[in-house]
């Protein structure tokens, strides 16, 4: 059974910044990709990042030059480092993973190469989630 947790979460001023990890068990990890995505009240799910199994990462351009996400093997963890934070980050941040390998190149595709609105969709497992707040 796949399980994905994140943690980190919180509340932060403007300017600051946060770490949120995802443990994943029962995932063979290293094979294919993982993502973040974030949903505010009132809005859409979005992708923010992704990461393939080679290490390739893609960004929204909205979090692009401010988030970091990376992986750790050993661990099997998944790190989203976020600086810079602004009030419009606010959200609930969750981490997610598909079953085909397919599903990888969409977010690829979504963020990196033709940036569209993007909401996952295609993956498959995903965490609780974990609140990130950020006043001005």
């Amino acid at each position: 059974q796949v399980q994905l947790v994140e943690s980190g979460g919180g509340s932060v001023q403007a300017g600051g910044s946060l770490r949120l990890s995802c443990a994943a068990s029962g995932y063979t990890y290293s094979s294919y990709c993982m993502g973040w995505f974030r949903q505010a009240p009132g809005k859409e799910r979005e992708g923010v990042a992704v990461i393939d199994s080679d290490g390739s990462t893609s960004y929204a351009d909205s979090v692009k030059g401010r988030f970091t996400i990376s992986q750790d093997n050993a661990k099997n963890t998944l790190y989203l480092q976020m600086n810079s934070l602004k009030p419009e980050d606010t959200a609930m941040y969750y981490c997610a993973a598909p079953i085909f390998r397919g599903a990888c190149m969409e977010g690829v595709q979504a963020l990196g190469i033709h940036p569209r609105a993007w909401g996952g969709d295609e993956y498959n497992y995903w965490g609780q989630g974990t609140q990130v707040t950020v006043s001005s």
